[in-house]
């Protein structure tokens, strides 16, 4: 059912601040966040292995989680090094613990075989540690499964519909643009979509000085293993060349980072952060914007959601695909084949010299 080894973002970097613990059930593991003393991110399994209390309802002392229960201690690492009125602790008593990263204001968790947890494969996300680039980071819970919200960013086309009066525009979107580039790629797709001499769609007039003058408008989507959107908006005074590469003063650009973290097979952890590169210190506009966004992702949630009950209602319903779909399509049979290599038994050992 789930990738596990690889990089999943578990949570924002604020959420661990002031001493927070974050309970999170993730890929149907229930997971306990905290930030020590030393200001390494720990994550440990949520369930105390004497008599299975969350350990959530715990108390950090200094990188150690402490039961309050029966007061067991477990360090970073998962081991117990302290039982109340015990000298002896068994070696091997303990919790699992899991890899972490903390970068880019994410916390990266490695929910799979520790021995494969390599830093190096966690995705760069510069915009997000950039002052240039101004945003505010949030959070949705999405009753539906991971797959359909990777569906649903990987098709532009939805934007005309679902998001006429918000993110979309019109629903002219959907008859007079397609995609001019379509790349699919080993662990991920690429999709650059222009949509020319248009009206500024309702979140972006909000936010600029001509609220009526026509644009161009191009979106870059990439879609990263195992559910991670990234996307380039820009918008630029139309007819000025920015499809050429020309841009001109006037032109405003925005990044969208989203990730898709499985909670269970029909639950959701949805972060994302939408940036713009122009507000100049003024944060009504990132307020704005923040607000526009959220506004379209519950367009999105109602879709999604009415639609993963739809699919629970008849489990044998195939979907059918379109000329649009291309993108979501690759990605899925890139996520199956991964799955499938993953869950693929280990052949047997041959003795020598049989």
């Amino acid at each position: 059912m789930f990738l596990k080894n690889c990089w999943y973002m578990a949570a924002w970097d604020y959420e661990l601040i002031d001493g927070k613990m974050v309970a999170r059930t993730l890929l149907e593991e229930s997971v306990l966040l905290f930030k020590g003393e030393s200001g390494a991110v720990v994550a440990l399994e949520n369930r105390c292995c004497h008599r299975g209390a969350p350990l959530s309802l715990g108390r950090i002392e200094g990188d150690c989680v402490r039961c309050m229960y029966h007061g067991l201690l477990f360090n970073g690492e998962g081991k117990c090094v302290q039982i109340p009125g015990q000298e002896k602790i068994p070696a091997k008593l303990g919790v699992r613990s899991y890899p972490i990263v903390e970068q880019d204001h994410i916390v990266w968790i490695w929910m799979g075989d520790p021995a494969l947890a390599d830093p190096a494969d966690i995705p760069d996300m510069p915009y997000l540690s950039d002052p240039q680039w101004a945003g505010i980071p949030d959070y949705l819970h999405y009753d539906a499964n991971y797959l359909l919200i990777v569906d649903n960013l990987a098709d532009f086309a939805h934007l005309a519909f679902v998001h006429t009066n918000t993110l979309g525009g019109s629903e002219e979107y959907a008859y007079t643009t397609k995609p001019v580039s379509v790349e699919r790629l080993e662990r991920a797709f690429r999709v650059e979509r222009w949509h020319m001499n248009s009206a500024p769609p309702p979140y972006h007039a909000k936010v600029i000085p001509n609220k009526t003058d026509p644009v161009d408008r191009r979106n870059i989507g990439t879609m990263l293993v195992p559910g991670i959107f990234c996307l380039e908006t820009l918008f630029a005074p139309a007819g000025t060349g920015a499809e050429k590469g020309n841009i001109v003063e006037g032109t405003r650009q925005y990044r969208n980072y989203q990730f898709m973290t499985p909670e269970t097979r029909k639950s959701t952890h949805f972060f994302w952060s939408y940036m713009n590169d122009f507000e100049n210190g003024d944060r009504n506009i990132s307020r704005s914007l923040h607000d526009s966004i959220l506004e379209g992702f519950y367009e999105d949630k109602l879709f999604i959601e009415e639609q993963q009950k739809v699919l629970d209602a008849d489990p044998d319903f195939s979907m059918v695909a379109i000329a649009a779909d291309a993108s979501l399509t690759h990605f899925r049979r890139v996520m199956d084949k991964l799955i499938a290599e993953q869950n693929a038994p280990t052949p047997p050992l041959r003795a020598v010299g049989a």
